[in-house]
């Protein structure tokens, strides 16, 4: 079992600011609730969400496809989280990934098959299983 950890400390109120960090030490970033909503300098949890699952799900595809001995040049993804404040609590909405790649030997309807595979079954998309809606555009870059 792998246990991987992330910290965050909070200075003040709700204007304060804080630092959210990770356990390897790559990410020592200042957050607030400005940044957040207001688009100020530094991090937020939807924009650390959308990066992990990226990265997460980028890995997974690549996996997937390189176990079917299929060649992978390059893999570029997106995951546009979508932090909705009309309801009175904020709430993740919606996440969007857009995937594209560069992989020998693949059709267009091929590589989306893989792409939907990796959509459903990455750790951080299934994490993320509560969102309202998670959808999916993949390219095959030539």
């Amino acid at each position: 079992m792998i246990n991987q950890r992330g910290n965050a400390v909070w200075n003040g109120d709700i204007k304060g600011s804080g630092t959210i960090s990770t356990q390897s030490g790559v990410i020592n970033a200042p957050y607030s609730t400005s940044a957040r909503f207001e688009g100020q300098k530094g991090t937020n949890p939807e924009e650390l969400i959308g990066a992990a699952h990226a990265g997460c799900y980028t890995m997974f595809l690549n996996s997937i496809l390189s176990k079917d001995g299929k060649t992978v040049e390059q893999l570029t993804t997106e995951s546009k989280v979508t932090l909705d404040l009309s309801t009175g609590a904020p709430v993740i909405t919606k996440i969007h990934v857009t995937t594209s790649g560069k992989v020998a030997g693949l059709s267009a309807d091929e590589f989306k098959e893989y792409a939907e595979n990796a959509k459903a079954n990455c750790p951080v998309s299934k994490a993320l299983g509560s969102v309202g809606e998670m959808t999916l555009e993949a390219n095959l870059a030539s």
